[in-house]
């Protein structure tokens, strides 16, 4: 697991004041997956896809679900390539990350999210959700998988 200023999620769990969470987060290029940890940092939920627009809009909104939910760290997925290295997307990431540190004091973590979405879309399609359903929830519940994936790391 990388990180965007040197802080573990293990760390962020020993720091955590009590009803502290952790939002996890899959940026698309038109939509904000976005999920949201339980307290305890055992079980993440899918929580809403935001449209994606301007880089101020889209950080107040998460600026807001920060202070709302009372968020202790973001974790972004990272979307690496197959052998490891990092694409256009993955430099987009951690620019957006770069972009948020300056406007929040909140821990950006990074976790790799490489067949996130090939795995919540597989799910759905099993579960027989119609194509325009499963745009609706794919985002949201590629940003639960991803963060569902860095909180099980935690248990070992």
């Amino acid at each position: 697991m990388s990180t965007h200023d040197g802080i573990t999620l293990a760390q962020v769990k020993s720091g955590l004041a009590p009803g502290q969470r952790v939002l996890g987060l899959d940026l698309g290029t038109k939509t904000i997956g976005l999920a949201l940890s339980d307290t305890s940092l055992c079980i993440a939920t899918p929580l809403q896809t935001l449209r994606r627009s301007k880089f101020a809009r889209d950080s107040r909104t998460l600026l807001e679900i920060i202070n709302e939910h009372d968020i202790a760290a973001l974790l972004l997925g990272l979307p690496l390539n197959m052998d490891g290295s990092e694409g256009p997307r993955a430099q987009s990431t951690r620019a957006f990350a770069h972009n948020m540190a300056k406007l929040t004091p909140v821990p950006i973590l990074f976790w790799d999210e490489r067949l996130s979405t090939v795995a919540v879309t597989r799910t759905l399609l099993e579960a027989d959700r119609s194509r325009k359903r499963r745009a609706e929830l794919v985002d949201k519940m590629a940003a639960a998988f991803i963060l569902q994936g860095a909180l099980d790391s935690l248990r070992g």
